[in-house]
């Protein structure tokens, strides 16, 4: 079943159903476009949700973050940032696969539409022109044959009439056959117009119409087959991102399981322990014998003690501590509420020495306000001793980047020492002698800062601590620079020793029994490497390499170019990295 045989005489209604076959796909165009400023303004209001809850950076929410529920909202609003990403995506594929696709396709049906109906009105034209040549040369027949048969009709009344003569007679006659036979063309001409419009007319009936409704036909299936397409690209333009959508819920459900209240506890603890003491019961104060003000009353103490609350309140110490008493006002932090409280006792008495740190002086006493030191004196105990530990920390990483750039420096001049044509060992003495400056004040802080941990109470923690910091950066070995100065030795526990001047042949002994130790334990290859070409190995530490030959990888390349190697024997030395080709194993 076609529509050019079933539908021949339905011309006007292929016409409408076509028209409203292309509206249908404008209008689910229009749709899916509706749809995708939805995806995006969702999208849009998702992501300004996420960045309003987001903390900003140095607010009291960022330094929450170590809480296992802070951090987990953290992460759901991560995952509910990624998930607007997919919500973006999904608008974005709509957008370009269905409604840009399907709308460059609805102009081409447009285009070929017009082309069918324009070539059906061609020949309905034609045939329309066909039909009114059959009607002009019939209504012409039929006038010339009416006018040749009342010719003939007076020609034979004209001969009947006695009273007409033969010259009327004549000339009715030859008026009649004139009518007649102009009658006859006009016959002939009718009977070729009318077999014309009978062929055209069939041509157009069963051949030129029905071809071109079966064309429509087809673009109208086609049509509707691109639309069955954007439908379902609807669904599954969302389906090929569910999968990452499944996984943003499933970071938000593991966010939330993440969660654990014992640790949240416990580094609730660590942040803001004090370390002080409990207040002590209270001594009975005997007003019958008198009293003796106490030193402590007259002064704060030494410079730089660290004060407990109850210590720093001054003359209201004698008053119990109350935790969640309006009186008291320090629950939650006592030593901010002391400082305030000698504050409000002074500014009325004095307005000088606004200072922080300065001493401000009354009648009564001489206050030292708490200052904030680079030892973390002002801080409570345990917060203190965890500040010093955390620089103890960022010390010894310095420290020991340092030392590595040491002993690449030093292991590049001995380098350019025996092969000149490599380099000025001149060149290299500037950063030696800065990194040396920069080891030394290094070791000094690094000093410091475990003394003054010492004093806080964790002596032993610290040296286990030091104990796992790097045994370069920890140990003392003489770098001589161009100067001729060493740096200074140190003890094991970090304080400077009280020799002036370390003995030299226990650095050397100690420096050969570091290269004993290290030849004792043969370290694994990491790989291998083949010689492209040939190298002496003249100069010190370097090992011999002939081109082609294939020798292991003990330590890769630091930078200074050398690639430290070993021999199937077991001989080890440096060779130039640019000499080799290398391969690391994974």
């Amino acid at each position: 079943m076609d529509w050019g045989t079933d539908l021949w005489d339905q011309y006007d209604i292929i016409d409408k159903h076509t028209q409203s076959g292309l509206e249908l796909v404008e209008k689910y165009v229009k749709f899916v476009k509706e749809r995708t400023e939805i995806e995006q303004n969702y999208a849009k209001q998702l992501r300004n949700l996420t960045k309003k809850y987001n903390p900003k950076r140095g607010c009291k929410e960022e330094q929450e973050c170590r809480f296992s529920n802070h951090q987990s909202f953290l992460d759901i609003l991560n995952e509910m940032n990624d998930y607007a990403g997919q919500r973006e995506l999904i608008a974005e594929n709509m957008m370009m696969n269905i409604c840009i696709e399907i709308t460059k396709y609805l102009q081409e049906l447009k285009m070929e539409r017009k082309t069918h109906l324009s070539e059906a009105k061609k020949a309905q034209q034609s045939l329309e022109s066909t039909y009114k040549q059959l009607d002009s040369s019939k209504k012409r027949f039929e006038r010339e044959w009416r006018e040749a048969d009342k010719a003939a009709q007076y020609a034979e009344k004209t001969d009947q009439d006695i009273n007409a003569t033969k010259a009327d007679v004549e000339k009715a006659k030859q008026q009649a056959n004139m009518r007649t036979h102009i009658a006859e063309e006009c016959k002939n001409d009718y009977a070729a117009q009318l077999q014309k419009y009978n062929k055209e007319q069939s041509q157009f009936y069963f051949s030129d119409m029905p071809l071109i409704f079966n064309k429509l036909q087809d673009m109208d299936e086609r049509r509707v087959r691109k639309l069955a397409q954007g439908y379902v690209l609807f669904s599954d333009t969302e389906r090929h991102v569910m999968p990452i959508i499944g996984k943003c819920l499933e970071g938000v459900t593991k966010a939330g399981t993440n969660v654990n209240e014992r640790n949240d506890s416990i580094a609730l603890i660590e942040q803001y322990k004090s370390g002080f003491e409990r207040p002590g019961d209270l001594d009975f104060e005997d007003y019958s014998q008198g009293i003796n003000r106490a030193s402590s009353d007259s002064s704060l103490g030494t410079l730089g003690t660290p004060k407990g609350p109850l210590e720093l309140l001054g003359k209201n110490r004698s008053k119990p501590f109350w935790l969640f008493s309006k009186k008291s006002k320090f629950g939650r932090d006592p030593l901010s509420y002391c400082l305030k409280e000698i504050n409000k006792t002074v500014k009325p008495r004095i307005s000088s020495f606004r200072t922080l740190g300065r001493m401000r002086l009354t009648p009564e006493r001489i206050i030292v306000m708490p200052t904030v030191t680079e030892d973390f004196g002002h801080l409570p105990p345990e917060q203190r001793r965890k500040r010093l530990q955390q620089k103890l920390d960022d010390i010894g990483k310095e420290l020991q980047k340092e030392v590595d750039q040491s002993e690449a420096l030093e292991k590049m001049k001995d380098v350019y020492e025996k092969n000149p044509q490599m380099g000025d060992p001149a060149s290299l003495s500037p950063q030696i002698n800065q990194t040396a400056q920069n080891m030394e004040r290094l070791r000094g802080e690094l000093n410091k800062y475990e003394s003054w941990l010492t004093e806080a109470g964790r002596r032993g923690d610290s040296m286990l601590r030091r104990d796992t910091l790097p045994e370069d950066a920890l140990s003392y070995r003489s770098h001589s620079n161009n100067n001729g100065s060493t740096h200074e030795p140190y003890s094991p526990d970090g304080t400077h020793s009280e020799e002036g001047t370390p003995d030299p042949s226990q650095a050397i002994y100690a420096e050969f029994d570091d290269d004993f130790e290290e030849e004792e334990e043969l370290v694994a290859p990491i790989g291998q490497c083949t010689a492209m070409y040939n190298f002496p190995g003249a100069s010190e530490g370097t090992i011999t390499m002939q081109e082609g030959e294939v020798l292991s990888v003990v330590e890769e390349d630091k930078g200074d170019g050398w690639t430290r190697v070993r021999r199937a024997n077991g001989n080890e030395g440096y060779i130039p990295t640019s000499y080799v080709s290398i391969s690391l194993s994974k």
